[in-house]
């Protein structure tokens, strides 16, 4: 009797440490619409810094909800604002609905190649737009820039009158108008909802990056991809973000942590980017999709409707919005 009653008073014990250990760790959630557990290089970010913070054994832990499962796509900025939501991986132009300078994220042909993406990284532009971001109440833990294409279901998109008369997705307000000045009609989505508007005829075709037109099998709906090559007209930053309220809820040694796991994270993606787009066109290739590439008479065609376009509408309507444009032209 006297041997049980010291057994139950260890256990006793133990559950007390184990229930203090447990109060003493912070957890941050983490919310993603990408697909989890299938080769989307953006959760893969997330799932190395959860990985990296909890080697770093400061009491810290990410806990990862991909694929929308704890908020909708563009629930998520909101939600991260207002401290309900600790980190997400972003596509930034979701929010431009709110920040409307955002839109120079994902305007017409001002990257262009993943190594302009990373010259900007390291520019005023981004100077700029990591002001609106920190303003807001936000802060950024990883750059990362996805280079993209088209993808129909009814023609190759190419030359701008290509568009004409097909139902297209592009993911943004500058990609919109400039599609739209070319004669497609438009619908508003986030990328995680493309397939089935394909599937359905809500859409006929769509801008969107090259890891998501992997990783939600866009290549079983489309008949034709143009894939970025040397001219592609469609980038977009898609960050890991962290509320400013969850961040300023951690020690020093979790923000160092947390940083170290970010510049990882963000280093890791510099590495890859160039792959997603090769991986785009084997895998379009391999399931029967024709590929194509724009010309660069094409992608200068495009450019010309965007200057008169999304171009002029930005500088015009949005705050310092010639400004970010011109910041961002600056760098070589």
């Amino acid at each position: 009797m006297k041997h049980q009653v010291l057994s139950i008073v260890a256990a006793v014990g133990l559950a007390v440490s184990v229930a203090g250990t447990a109060a003493a760790e912070t957890v941050l959630r983490a919310s993603h619409q990408f697909p989890g557990g299938k080769g989307d290089v953006r959760d893969e970010m997330v799932q190395m810094m959860a990985e990296e913070v909890a080697k770093a054994d400061v009491d810290l832990k990410i806990q990862v909800y991909p694929g929308e499962s704890l908020f909708k796509a563009k629930e998520q900025w909101g939600a991260l604002v207002r401290g309900r939501l600790d980190m997400t991986a972003l596509p930034l132009d979701y929010a431009s609905g709110r920040h409307p300078e955002f839109s120079a994220t994902l305007m017409p042909g001002l990257v262009r190649s993943h190594e302009r993406a990373q010259r900007l990284n390291d520019s005023k532009f981004m100077d700029m737009i990591k002001k609106v971001i920190n303003d807001a109440g936000v802060k950024v833990l990883a750059d990362a820039w996805l280079a993209g294409g088209f993808a129909s279901d009814m023609r190759c998109i190419t030359a701008p009158e290509t568009v004409q008369g097909q139902a297209m997705r592009a993911a943004g307000p500058a990609f919109d108008e400039m599609l739209a000045e070319a004669g497609a009609s438009i619908a508003s989505m986030p990328s995680s909802e493309i397939y089935t508007a394909m599937q359905t005829g809500v859409l006929d075709g769509a801008n969107t990056s090259s890891g998501s037109f992997v990783s939600y099998r866009i290549y079983e709906q489309a008949t034709c991809l143009t894939a970025p090559g040397e001219n592609a007209l469609w980038f977009m930053y898609e960050p890991v973000l962290i509320s400013q309220r969850s961040w300023d809820r951690l020690s020093p040694e979790q923000q160092e942590a947390l940083e170290a796991a970010g510049q990882k994270a963000e280093e890791y993606f510099a590495g890859e980017a160039e792959n997603l787009d090769k991986k785009l066109v084997d895998v379009y290739k391999e399931n029967g999709v024709e590929v194509v590439q724009m010309s660069p008479e094409n992608y200068q065609a495009w450019l010309d409707i965007a200057k008169k376009s999304s171009y002029k509408t930005f500088a015009e309507n949005v705050p310092n919005g010639q400004a970010l444009i011109d910041a961002a032209l600056e760098v070589e």
